[in-house]
């Protein structure tokens, strides 16, 4: 699947030479600098090119292991030949693992494709998470209104510094993700046998109906989260003012934009968007709970994503039939 990216894998790791480049040096001193980088990749390039049997500066026209690792660690190491770089060279590295992890996604499980299909379905997908959002997050938003006016809530929430937040962020997010999923694989099961003529999948088949299923509802996930947020956004514009935001953590926050309405002031405050993302992630881990545990979403949603995907396996069993006549013809 790698094979299909090499041109641009090649632009890559050609213009990861500029990771040589070191802003204290004098600009005689970065050109040559990415002169001998160039040459280090190119160098690397011939190599592979010459174990392969193909000519020194030919585009590759398979990618494997070796090439990968190469693709990773070598433009990594040019930010520690020159200039002894180990931050550039440990984020260089990560973020060619990510790109590499990216393609095989997109193009080993077609992730375009399956995003852009949820994404039509996301119409049909918010009718049924307004209906399930009020029939199991109701006590939920109850205990959320009156969390969201405790002082305490927004003491915390106010002096966490940027990187507690992300760890928290993390933390939920990862809690529900790994709630979705955990019900994917008994979901992927149940279609397989249940499809009308039977269906035997590998295991790459698997994780690929699987991402259909796990993206679908991971949308609605989303979507009751960003709502619940916009909800406690508003909420906290209309009912706390400056002087609740004194006498709670003792300034009046961090005003982002303000405006009148109806001849009263209202600020958006970085405190409220901090409160507010908070209760809208267990909001979400809640909603994602919800959803493996709720017999109601079982019957208002996974049911009609279900019986499309039977619809799919029927289509794949009839190509896989007709398949051989074509080949054959």
């Amino acid at each position: 699947m790698f094979n299909r990216a090499v041109p641009f894998l090649a632009l890559v790791f050609l213009g990861e030479m500029l990771g040589a480049i070191q802003l204290d040096w004098s600009p005689l001193a970065n050109v040559a600098a990415v002169l001998g980088a160039l040459a280090i990749l190119l160098a690397a390039a011939a190599i592979l090119n010459r174990m392969r049997g193909r000519p020194y500066l030919a585009m590759p026209e398979s990618v494997g292991r070796v090439e990968l690792t190469v693709f990773v660690l070598l433009p990594a190491l040019l930010p520690l030949i020159f200039g002894a770089q180990w931050r550039s060279a440990v984020i260089t590295a990560g973020v060619n693992l990510l790109l590499l992890a990216l393609i095989y996604g997109v193009v080993g499980y077609g992730l375009v494709a399956i995003v852009r299909w949820a994404i039509g379905r996301f119409l049909s997908q918010l009718v049924s998470s307004l209906t399930l959002l009020t029939r199991a997050v109701p006590l939920l938003m109850i205990f959320s209104v009156v969390l969201f006016l405790t002082t305490e809530v927004w003491e915390v929430f106010s002096d966490a510094s940027g990187l507690v937040l992300a760890l928290l962020g993390a933390i939920f997010v990862g809690l529900g993700t790994l709630f979705l999923a955990a019900r994917v694989p008994r979901e992927v099961r149940t279609l397989e046998r249940g499809a009308r003529p039977a269906t035997d999948l590998d295991r790459r088949q698997r994780l690929n109906v699987g991402l259909v299923l796990f993206i679908s509802q991971a949308l609605q996930v989303l979507f009751v989260s960003l709502a619940v947020g916009a909800f406690f956004v508003v909420f906290g514009l209309l009912a706390i003012d400056a002087d609740v935001l004194e006498s709670w953590i003792g300034s009046a926050g961090h005003v982002l934009v303000s405006f009148e309405l109806g001849g009263d002031e209202l600020e958006l405050t970085e405190e409220l968007l901090r409160v507010s993302g908070a209760i809208a992630a267990f909001t979400g881990l809640y909603f994602a709970i919800a959803m493996l545990t709720d017999s109601t979403y079982r019957e208002e949603f996974l049911d009609g994503l279900t019986a499309e995907m039977r619809e799919v396996f029927k289509a794949r069993t009839e190509y896989l039939r007709l398949r051989p006549e074509t080949t054959a013809g």
